[in-house]
C-alpha cells in the first residue's frame, strides 16, 4: 500500500466568520457544531491505513492550540512555525522540503484545515483513487461535483468526463466566476469546485516550483535550513520568510503548471469560509431561518441569527435574508447578500484600533486561558483558567498589583520567597515588582479571580524570569 504524508494548513485567520473566528483564535481550532474542531475533524480524517503522521504548518501564535488538539490523535511527525503570515506557498514549500528530507519521492497532500467534510471514508478513497496518478508524475488537485452555481469558490474546467472516478487532465483554473458564468459552468458539466487539496510526489512539486516560483523555493530552503528546534515544535528562520512574497501555492506554482489532474469528488464539502457557508450547513426552520443560542425570532425568514456562548439574548422581528451573530463582545449585522464583505469590515476595525478586530475577550495560552470580565481605570478583573499540571511563567509587572482568588480546584502560588497551596476561597496578593508564579499541581482545572489594579494594566508589562513555554 502506497503511504502519503498529509500536510495540514492551520495558519489562516478566518476574518469572514469575524467575530466567531478572529486572529487570536481561528475557525479551524474552534468547536464546529458543538464536537470536535475543523483541526482535530482533519487530523483524524487524513490518519490511519495508508496515511504517515502528518506534518503540520501554522502561525507562531497557534503553536500551542494545535499542539494541544492533537490530544487523543496520532502525532504528528513535525509542527512547522512560520514566522510571519505570507498566504500557502511558503508555507506548503517548506513543509513539502522537509518530507523530501527523508525521502524526495514521498507522496503528499496538501489539505486546509478548515473544510467540512462529513464522509471522511469516502474522500479517503478518492485520494487513493488519485494516487497512481500522482506516482506517475502528476499534480492531483480534488475537485468537488458542485451542487449549486457558487460565485464564492474557484472552479476547475476539465478536459475530460468528471464522470470517471478515476484522475482527469486539467485545462485551467477559473477565478471566482459571476452569477452568469457559474450558471453556464454548472450547467456544462466539465467544471467543479476547487477545493484547494492537492496530491503530488515530493520531487514533483519541487521541480514545478523550481520552474515557476524559484524565490519561493530558494527561500523556503532557507528557513528549514535556519530552522530551530523548540519544545516539539520547527521553529523555520525568520529571515527567509519576511523577504518571501505572500501567495497562494495555486497562484504561484499549480496554475503555471502542466501536468495538473483532477480528482472529481461527489461528497459533501464545504469550505467555511463566510457566513453563507455556514448557513449552508445548519438546519433551517419552516421559516427558512438558521437559529443557534439564546435567540427569540419573530416574523423573520431566511436569516442567520446565532448568540455565541455567553453572549447577550438576541431578539430579531421582523427580519428577511439578515445575517446577526452576537458574541460576548461584538455583534455583526448584514444583508446575507454581503456575507462576502465581513473580511473587509475586520480590516476597517484594525484601523481605528478596535481591539474586537483580533482578541476575543478570552486570551488562550499554553497553560490554559483567561477571561476579561470588567475593566475600568486603573483596575481590571479576570477569570483564570490553568489546565491540570500547569504553570505560569515565574514572573513581575512593573506597573500593577494583583490580588488573586482561587473559586475551584487548588492552586500553589509562589510570591516572592514563599510558596502556598491554595484551596477555594483562599487568596493571595501580589505587591507591583513582586515575583511570582501560579501553578496547578492537581488533577483538575483551576480556577480563579484576579483582580489588577495599577496606572498601566496592558499584557506587554510583564518580566519573564522563568517559563515551561520559552516564551520571552
Amino acid at each position: 500500500m502506497t503511504t502519503i504524508t498529509p500536510i495540514l494548513l492551520c495558519g489562516g485567520a478566518g476574518t469572514r466568520l469575524w467575530p466567531v473566528s478572529r486572529k487570536g483564535h481561528p475557525k479551524q481550532f474552534g468547536a464546529a457544531g458543538g464536537g470536535d474542531s475543523l483541526f482535530r475533524q482533519a487530523l483524524a480524517r487524513l490518519s490511519g491505513p495508508g496515511f504517515a503522521a502528518p506534518v503540520i504548518a501554522t502561525a507562531e501564535d497557534y503553536r500551542f492550540v494545535a499542539a494541544g488538539q492533537t490530544a487523543g490523535l496520532p502525532p504528528p511527525a513535525a509542527i512547522l512555525l512560520e514566522p510571519f503570515p505570507r498566504n500557502t506557498a511558503p508555507a506548503v514549500m517548506a513543509a513539502v522540503l522537509h518530507v523530501a528530507r527523508r525521502d524526495p519521492q514521498a507522496l503528499v497532500l496538501v489539505a486546509p484545515c478548515d473544510h467540512a467534510i462529513p464522509d471522511g471514508a469516502a474522500f479517503r478513497d478518492a485520494v487513493r483513487a488519485a494516487a497512481p496518478a500522482a506516482l506517475g508524475g502528476r499534480i492531483v488537485t480534488f475537485g468537488i461535483v458542485p451542487t449549486r452555481a457558487e460565485t464564492g469558490y474557484g472552479w476547475l474546467e476539465l478536459d475530460g468526463d468528471p464522470a470517471a472516478h478515476a484522475p482527469v487532465p486539467l485545462r485551467r483554473f477559473v477565478e471566482k466566476p459571476g452569477a452568469e458564468a457559474a450558471a453556464r459552468m454548472l450547467a456544462g458539466g466539465r467544471h467543479l469546485w476547487n477545493a484547494g487539496c492537492f496530491l503530488f510526489a515530493a520531487d514533483t512539486l519541487v521541480a514545478a516550483a523550481r520552474r515557476q516560483a524559484p524565490d519561493i523555493l530558494s527561500l523556503a530552503a532557507e528557513a528549514l535550513a535556519g530552522a530551530v528546534p523548540d519544545l516539539g515544535f520547527l521553529r523555520l528562520a525568520p529571515g527567509p520568510g519576511a523577504r518571501a512574497r505572500a501567495v497562494s501555492i495555486d497562484v504561484a506554482v499549480m496554475e503555471g503548471a502542466t501536468n495538473l489532474s483532477v480528482m472529481p469528488f461527489a461528497g459533501r464539502w464545504s469550505d467555511l469560509g463566510d457566513w453563507e457557508a455556514m448557513a449552508r450547513e445548519g438546519a433551517p426552520d419552516p421559516q427558512g431561518n438558521i437559529l443557534q443560542g439564546s435567540v427569540t425570532a419573530m416574523d423573520c425568514g431566511g436569516s442567520v441569527l446565532r448568540s455565541e456562548e455567553g453572549g447577550p439574548d438576541l431578539v430579531a422581528i421582523g427580519l428577511t435574508d439578515l445575517l446577526a451573530v452576537a458574541t460576548p463582545d461584538a455583534v455583526l449585522v448584514a444583508h446575507r447578500s454581503r456575507a462576502q464583505e465581513v473580511g473587509q469590515a475586520v480590516a476597517a476595525l484594525r484601523r481605528r484600533g478596535a481591539r474586537s478586530a483580533d482578541a476575543f475577550p478570552r486570551d488562550h495560552r499554553p497553560w490554559g486561558w483567561f477571561d476579561r470580565l470588567v475593566a475600568g481605570d486603573g483596575f481590571q478583573v479576570k477569570r483564570i483558567h490553568v489546565n491540570p499540571g500547569a504553570a505560569l511563567s515565574l514572573q513581575s509587572h512593573a506597573h500593577r498589583a494583583e490580588h488573586w482568588v482561587v473559586v475551584a480546584g487548588t492552586a500553589r502560588v509562589t510570591v516572592g520567597a514563599t510558596v502556598s497551596l491554595l484551596a477555594e476561597n483562599q487568596s493571595a496578593y501580589i505587591p507591583r515588582g513582586t515575583r511570582h508564579r501560579l501553578e496547578n499541581p492537581g488533577n483538575r482545572p483551576a480556577v480563579l479571580i484576579e483582580v489588577q489594579t495599577g496606572p498601566y494594566l496592558g499584557e506587554d508589562d510583564i518580566t519573564r524570569y522563568a517559563d515551561a513555554y520559552a516564551r520571552a
